[in-house]
């Protein structure tokens, strides 16, 4: 499709939906005031009787965990919108209207503790199945198989990139829960084919290392691909694919390679290996651990640096290291990537003042000249990336670091309140009240990462 068929598939998308807002007087009378966008109908919230769920420590331990169940997770379930056919998972706020791919996948595990939820689960993974076979009839075949960063409800704009890819992680999740093979038999083809989309699109070089991108040829886009304000891409450029010469190419692919993507992809492939064998797929898994195989080395290869004590951001063509000490260099704790030798290194620094702030993980460290403590991914704390790091440094025998992270965490979100994010110095609440990836508060509990707040399921 060339630049200028995809404008022109654009404008009919915006026709079509305006065309579907006209007819639906739900959707064309209640609107978000700031936003003009139309409010979706939200699925009923039960009451729920939280002592036959959750077993804790102290009775607020337990009030808070009914709260994040009711209003971080299940609050945000929605009815079918347009063009979402099933029910879907919001973010949260009137600007986060449509199913996202990063924070679905915390609201969904916790969702699926719940009895007879498995139908509800396959229609959330469906919504990502059904964006798919959209996108894929009206993209060239290079593009085919993306997931979009967030399925938006008409008649906004659709994405044109994709979001950190732990799609296949939040679906293991679920089936821990609740064992559904039925959500595995329709999901792990179309998964690997995401997979395959994302290493085909951003591994330019075929060398283990991904970048970020967009096909709009938008700066921001490509950004918010991932942890999208981290300082380490604050002069990445976009560029035609290095080595594909086709006609109708974009400049859509960033020149900076970041850790918290290769990180996340790997994980998700760790996920999908998984879940492959136990559906007795062996050549699936085998195909899937040679992708994170190699993303592994590239990594250990081109990104760890032993001074900096974590993996850097580097550039896309000629692998030199950005210097900045992000939050997306520490994700790869959560992943598996480090060695023993590398993580206790990192470990080593996560417990030093840089990154000791009142309220940890800092998206970057004091000791960096952008350091902001409520900035947008540019020094505060959100609490997913504060338990995947928690997770990570448990997984490697730093019980104890973990447990001060997510412990502090727990505490000031009852202090001061669930938000998307917060001052790392004060623990102020920032963005968006009840925001649904901040479910992960009660995930810190339930995994057993805390240790002053303990919660666990009732047998």
């Amino acid at each position: 499709m060339t630049k200028m068929n995809r404008r022109k598939f654009l404008a009919a998308l915006t026709a079509a939906s305006a065309a579907v807002l006209s007819r639906n007087p739900l959707m064309a009378g209640e609107v978000y005031p700031s936003t003009g966008i139309p409010i979706p109908p939200k699925v009923p919230v039960p009451d729920l009787d939280i002592e036959s769920i959750f077993e804790a420590c102290t009775p607020e331990v337990l009030e808070f965990a009914k709260h994040v169940m009711e209003q971080c997770a299940l609050a945000k379930l929605r009815k079918p919108t347009p063009p979402l056919e099933r029910t879907w998972v919001a973010a949260g706020g009137p600007h986060y209207v449509g199913q996202w791919v990063w924070d679905t996948q915390f609201v969904v595990d916790l969702i699926s503790i719940l009895p007879d939820r498995e139908a509800q689960m396959r229609e959330i993974y469906g919504n990502y199945w059904d964006f798919q076979d959209r996108w894929n009839a009206k993209m060239p075949e290079y593009a085919h198989d993306m997931i979009t960063v967030a399925i938006k409800t008409d008649p906004q704009e659709q994405r044109q990139f994709s979001q950190i890819p732990i799609i296949a992680w939040g679906m293991e999740r679920v089936f821990k829960r609740n064992g559904d093979k039925e959500l595995l038999r329709q999901g792990l083809e179309r998964l690997e084919r995401f997979h395959e989309w994302y290493w085909r699109e951003r591994d330019l070089h075929d060398n283990g290392l991904i970048t970020v991108g967009a096909y709009t040829g938008d700066i921001q886009h490509a950004r918010w691909e991932t942890f999208d304000y981290e300082v380490n891409m604050d002069d990445l450029k976009l560029t035609k694919h290095p080595h594909r010469k086709g006609a109708g190419e974009g400049e859509w692919y960033g020149d900076i390679c970041v850790p918290g993507n290769n990180a996340y992809l790997i994980k998700g492939e760790r996920s999908l290996a998984r879940l492959a064998r136990i559906m007795g797929d062996e050549e699936m898994a085998e195909r899937r651990e040679k992708r994170m195989e190699k993303g592994i080395s590239g990594m250990r290869e081109h990104m760890w640096d032993e001074e900096a004590g974590t993996f850097l951001s580097v550039r896309r063509d000629s692998l030199e290291k950005i210097p900045a000490r992000t939050i997306g260099g520490w994700i790869p704790l959560d992943a598996g990537v480090p060695t023993q030798a590398q993580a206790d290194r990192m470990a080593e620094v996560l417990a030093s003042p840089p990154f000791q702030t009142p309220l940890p993980v800092p998206t970057v460290g004091r000791d960096d000249p952008n350091f902001n403590p409520r900035g947008f991914w540019r020094g505060d704390v959100w609490p997913p990336t504060s338990y995947q790091i928690s997770s990570g440094l448990a997984a490697y025998g730093h019980r104890d670091l973990a447990a001060d992270i997510a412990d502090k965490n727990i505490a000031n979100a009852m202090k001061n309140g669930i938000a998307e994010h917060y001052n790392s110095e004060t623990g102020e609440a920032l963005g968006v009240p009840d925001y649904s990836m901040s479910s992960v508060f009660v995930t810190m509990m339930l995994d057993g990462l805390a240790k002053k707040h303990s919660l666990k399921l009732v047998d």
